[in-house]
Order: C-alpha cells, then structure tokens, then sequence
C-alpha cells in the first residue's frame, strides 16, 4: 500500500474506533468545518460541520447501551498530493452489552478528502444504498 492510500486508510481506521467508541469529537475530526454530507438518513444533507455534529450526537446518544461496529470492504482509494476520492462498502453492526448481534446494514460510502495542515480529512461524503424496483424499497443487505 503506497504512502496516501495509507493515510487515507488511517481516516477509515479512525471513523471505525470513534463510532465503536461512540466518541463524537473524534469522529467529527475526521470532517472539515465546512463539511457537506449527502447522508442515507432522515434528511438530503447537512451542510457545515455544526449541522453535522448535531445529527452525529443525536445518533450516538440513540445507542444507549449498545455498541456498533463498523466494517469496510473493498476499499479503493484514488489519490494525489492534495484531494483523494475513496470508495467502499460498509456494514453497521449493533451489538448489545453482552455482544449479541442486534441488527445490521449495509450502505454503499463515497468520501471526497483533502490533505490539511492536521491531515487528510473529508469534505463531501455520499451514502446510499439501492432502491429494489420492484417494492421500492431500499436494500439494507448486500447481495
């Protein structure tokens, strides 16, 4: 793995422990302050790292008790000096206190990340999941 796919890999390694961790202020250090999310849930964006924050806070604050483990596959990582794209598919687990498996969905996660003076960070993320035509419902699970 060359040297930026590394570092972009460090922003995925990061993203996974602050949402096990259900730590808001680590995860939000991985975003820009003028962040734009295209997010899966409730809403068709947030845009600036407040608006974020606060859709952030609510989820983890939901959690309760459980934890949520994050996994990613099938990372690809485009990148230059300055701006990276990356792409994967990612898997939500909640788990409860004594580890059972609650529930769990795939998304399909864009990241648009530039090099800053604290690292690489994200300023446009896009998740989504497809549509089945015929039930026009969205599919939580990964063929």
């Amino acid at each position: 793995m060359n040297e930026l796919k590394k570092q972009i890999q460090e922003v995925f390694d990061g993203y996974k422990s602050a949402v096990f961790e259900k730590d808001a202020e680590a995860f939000l250090s991985h975003y820009t302050e003028d962040i734009h999310i295209f997010d899966l849930w409730e809403k068709w964006s947030y845009e600036g790292i407040d608006a974020w924050r606060g859709m952030v806070t609510g989820w983890f604050g939901s959690l309760g008790d459980e934890k949520v483990i994050v996994d990613f596959d099938d990372i690809q990582v485009n990148a230059s000096d300055d701006i990276a794209i990356a792409h994967a598919y990612i898997t939500y687990k909640a788990l409860s206190v004594d580890g059972q498996e609650l529930r769990s969905m795939n998304n399909r996660l864009t990241l648009a990340l530039k090099r800053t003076k604290s690292g690489w960070k994200i300023f446009h993320q896009h998740s989504s999941a497809p549509i089945d035509g015929d039930t026009l419902k969205v599919m939580f699970k990964r063929a």
